[in-house]
């Protein structure tokens, strides 16, 4: 009797042992999971992680621009590629087929937010999912490109920033740069709906201001020489707007220029650095930037793209005259816009 009685008490100090154990071990793994900076969820999740997939349609210097721009807002607010988030980007190099490939990849990837940069990029990405937040940028109309109804309302999973320019006004800077000029050549990608809706908007001011126009249409990179010699000898000056395939092709239409003497206004200010007379138009960069202001919206205050309205740059255009293309077409740049005339190196 004895002996059961030690073994009774021997197996109960076992059990409270273990169990002594057992909350000590329960306790510290709590511990543990509490964020050790501070930058991690209440009630001891671990801290946020967002996957951010990027997508562009080529590349050039204004959507390059955009890009860092998204890029710097994100770090101005404490998000660091390959710290906190994960940005996975990928180029299509102006192939449709690489850019639907690409889209797949970030749906199956299930990013947290996805950048589409370019209308042809927003349009396919939107093509492919309505659940992961899709923020647009470089992208001059939503509503005409058939993305959303509504630029104050979006709906669905799509938003983003407009690189709308002022199309009529720099058709005014065309004439005001070459007064004498009578015929505007016109050079585009017809199959970009954004590129065509710029061009009704030139045509209108050029009938307005009692001049005729000339246009061509170019699909491929490989189009934009051909096409531009084309306008030799029809047209007094040229305005090219703000088109991916065009922007791309910049030094092409720079030796057409050059060889005939003809003045080129363009849709924005990377063109005119890439050989492109004058502009007046908007900062790619600072586009970016309201996009990255935007996705933080999205990924920590829980915002819905389709809550939240299309943005536009502010109405504050600059101007800006390439004065080595000035030179190397025999061009005076009037007195009144000396202000405006950079070198580029």
């Amino acid at each position: 009797m004895k002996n059961s009685k030690k073994l009774i008490a021997l197996t109960i100090c076992i059990m409270l042992v273990t169990a002594l154990l057992l909350g000590c071990g329960n306790g510290q793994q709590t511990s543990g999971n509490q964020p050790a900076n501070g930058n991690g969820q209440e009630n001891g999740d671990a801290p946020q992680h967002f996957t951010i997939g990027v997508i562009n349609l080529m590349e050039h210097m204004a959507l390059d621009a955009a890009f860092r721009g998204f890029v710097s807002a994100l770090e101005a607010r404490g998000f660091v590629d390959g710290d906190n988030i994960t940005i996975h980007y990928a180029n299509a190099l102006g192939d449709q087929s690489t850019l639907s490939t690409i889209a797949d990849q970030h749906v199956n990837r299930n990013a947290d937010l996805i950048l589409s940069i370019t209308t042809p990029a927003t349009q396919t990405m939107a093509g492919r999912t309505n659940t992961i937040p899709i923020l647009g940028t470089a992208v001059t109309s939503y509503v005409v490109a058939g993305i959303i109804d509504s630029n104050e309302r979006p709906g669905g999973n799509v938003s983003g920033t407009s690189d709308m320019n002022p199309v009529a006004a720099q058709i005014d800077l065309v004439v005001e740069m070459v007064p004498d000029a009578q015929t505007i050549g016109l050079i585009y990608n017809s199959g970009e709906a954004n590129s065509v809706l710029q061009v009704q908007i030139a045509k209108e001011r050029i009938e307005e201001l009692g001049l005729q126009w000339e246009e061509v249409t170019v699909v491929t990179p490989a189009d934009v020489m051909t096409a531009m010699q084309s306008l030799v000898g029809r047209v007094d000056a040229v305005y090219v707007p703000a088109d991916n395939v065009m922007a791309s092709s910049m030094p092409a239409v720079h030796s057409v220029a050059i060889d005939a003497g003809i003045p080129v206004v363009a849709g924005e200010r990377n063109m005119v650095m890439a050989g492109a007379l004058a502009t007046m138009g908007i900062d790619y960069y600072e586009l970016g930037y309201a996009t990255g202001i935007m996705a933080i919206d999205v990924l920590v205050n829980g915002m819905n793209p389709g809550d939240m309205p299309i943005q536009f740059a502010p109405d504050v255009y600059s101007i800006t005259i390439n004065g080595l293309v000035a030179e190397e077409i025999g061009f005076t740049i009037p007195d009144r816009f000396q202000s405006y005339v950079v070198f580029p190196e």
